[in-house]
């Protein structure tokens, strides 16, 4: 009588801890928010936190409708998947609630992992649909092979937590879609044949919100991982062995990244933290502390490996590193449960069954390194490719019929402006700051994503010329042969501007971020449904200094690149100069700009 009670308030004890492990797995949405907010620039931080919110909510209405009964309904189709089901509607009293709310937070956690690589340029409509799909088709299909009863159970596939059914799934979904939408404007650089020469780096806008994302993540990931234990021994040895990967794949990865960069990588360590965390789900449950180090050691160096291979050798853009965090790092830590899997974790005995029982924590056998042979890991290696090709199957379908319906990417110039502003009417999500970033604008280069304003300056009357791009030149008084001309202009036709005048002499400039607003009045935005008043615009300043060049060759230059013959193109101003002093030689005059033009 005293064992059944205690068995009772054992199993009422770990029912609740399941729960508040499910709201833990909820609480890394705002940690995957904060990461690739952090790691992206501040003109499309809005739409980042609107995409991660939407993940969850769109995922939640279609794990609702379709979702949970392809994961957990009764097995159809040979383990295929699961009956869909309504059960939330037609018989909720007897209804699973807990089991529905623990698997719908592990089903958006897949989602958004696609949202960092595809950050920065992804109309939003796409991103919606898209995210919709996996919530309801192409997670809870091959999750169910897993854990809903299907054939990978049966056959001991082991993935207790999610490294392949959430982080790999997750991770190739994200390769695809950043390999099918192309790199960020300005992100390769390349010659005049066209091949790649230079992968420019953009720097995330703010790297503590990213830190402050991945120890949310790693918070969370104690409930990720160890909300399924049932014992305390269980839940004790999950909860080591998920601080020992991580912890030891940051230490790998600073060292490394100490030796080869010259310096510890704060981004790099970020995501090795998360790699560990990724690497250590599958086997968090079946390895003991030294398996926890090896899988935390390969994570470390496996992430910076991953980033590396997307930005030079695939030539994928992935801000974030999902596809190093969670691609590649889920299959290494499917595969490690073959290596160290070992009897002497407390979950491992309850996961031999009698081959039967299916669930997270069905296994086949011990690991390779602990005497176990190699049969685990060759289960291990058929459910990894397993997942892996109908992933990639189902993923490449859905993006090819949003790109054709919808399209992927957004145009040229609403990349460069920001998609807080063009998806959202947001003029900043840091309003009081009035931040503005032209960091990818100063790298960028002509790809075949490039096409900015058009090119009839030849045809354009001088009155159209001079109403579209005005000049303002000062009256010589003891003229020097020296102006400056200072340049407003469109933000998105930097980069045109910064070529044209290189091409014809001019090295040296100062480019300045500024805003502003004129006949061209801006954007009227709406904040909660009230309209907010006329929205400066952004634009760039350019201050160049003449010497050596004439002055009507640099203005026709200026002219000419900037035209698209609507109002806005830009004004010139031309000052005289009286006098150059070059601090570091005391040079005065010509001799003074002789070596920055």
């Amino acid at each position: 009588m005293t064992q059944e009670i205690l068995d009772m308030i054992s199993g009422q004890t770990f029912g609740v801890w399941f729960l508040i492990g499910a709201a833990l797995v909820f609480w890394m949405q705002a940690g995957f928010a904060m990461v690739e907010a952090g790691f992206t620039r501040a003109k499309n931080a809005g739409n980042i936190i609107m995409k991660n919110l939407m993940d969850f909510c769109i995922g939640t209405v279609m794990f609702i409708l379709i979702g949970f009964g392809l994961l957990l309904g009764e097995d159809i189709l040979m383990g295929f998947m699961g009956m869909p089901n309504f059960d939330i509607f037609t018989n909720y009293a007897t209804f699973d609630w807990s089991n529905f709310v623990f698997n719908l937070v592990f089903c958006a956690t897949t989602a958004t992992i696609v949202s960092g690589a595809m950050a920065e340029r992804t109309k939003f409509l796409s991103y919606c649909v898209y995210s919709g799909v996996i919530s309801a088709v192409i997670y809870p299909i091959e999750a169910h092979w897993t854990w809903g009863g299907g054939w990978l159970a049966g056959i001991g596939f082991h993935d207790f937590a999610g490294s392949a059914c959430i982080h790999m799934v997750g991770g190739v979904c994200a390769l695809i879609g950043a390999a099918i939408l192309g790199p960020r404007i300005g992100k390769f650089t390349k010659d005049n044949a066209g091949k790649i020469v230079k992968v420019n780096a953009f720097p995330g806008h703010n790297l503590p919100i990213g830190a402050l994302g991945v120890f949310i993540l790693w918070l969370g990931w104690y409930g990720f991982n160890g909300a399924a234990a049932v014992t305390v021994e269980e839940l004790g040895s999950i909860f080591v062995t998920t601080t020992i990967a991580p912890a030891v794949a940051t230490v790998v990865c600073m060292i490394y990244t100490w030796i080869r960069y010259g310096s510890p990588d704060v981004s790099m360590c970020l995501n090795a933290s998360l790699a560990g965390l990724v690497a250590i789900t599958a086997p968090c449950d079946v390895c003991d502390g030294a398996g926890a180090i090896l899988v935390g050691v390969v994570a470390g160096l496996l992430v910076v490996f991953g980033v590396w291979f997307c930005d030079n050798v695939i030539r994928v853009d992935d801000p974030v590193g999902a596809v190093a965090v969670h691609m590649m790092n889920g299959i290494w830590g499917t595969l490690a449960v073959g290596l160290v899997a070992t009897d002497t974790a407390p979950a491992f005995a309850r996961g031999i069954g009698d081959g039967v029982t299916y669930g997270a924590n069905q296994i086949a056998g011990k690991g390779l390194l602990y005497g176990g042979g190699i049969k685990q890991l060759l289960i291990q290696c058929e459910g990894v490719l397993a997942i892996i090709v109908y992933t990639a199957i189902m993923i490449t379908i859905t993006f090819m019929v949003i790109k054709a319906i919808f399209g992927l990417r957004v145009s040229e110039e609403e990349e460069i402006l920001g998609l807080d502003a063009t998806e959202h009417g947001l003029a900043s999500a840091y309003s009081g700051f009035q931040l503005m970033d032209v960091s990818g604008s100063m790298i960028m280069d002509v790809n075949e994503n490039t096409r900015l304003g058009n090119d009839d300056y030849a045809t354009a009357t001088e009155f159209e010329r001079n109403a579209a791009v005005g000049t303002a030149v000062a009256p010589d008084v003891n003229p020097t042969g020296m102006y400056k001309v200072v340049v407003i202009a469109k933000l998105s036709r930097y980069d045109k501007l910064r070529r044209a005048l290189n091409e014809l002499g001019v090295t040296g400039m100062t480019v300045t971020q500024v805003m502003g607003c004129g006949v061209q009045k801006g954007s009227g935005t709406h904040y909660r449904g009230a309209e907010v008043d006329a929205t400066l615009l952004p634009k760039v300043k350019v201050e160049v200094i003449i010497g050596n060049l004439p002055l009507d060759d640099v203005i026709e230059c200026i002219k000419k690149t900037l035209y698209t013959g609507k109002i806005g193109d830009g004004k010139i101003f031309v000052y005289n100069v009286a006098e150059v002093i070059k601090v570091r030689t005391g040079e005065i005059n010509l001799a003074a700009l002789e070596d920055v033009e």
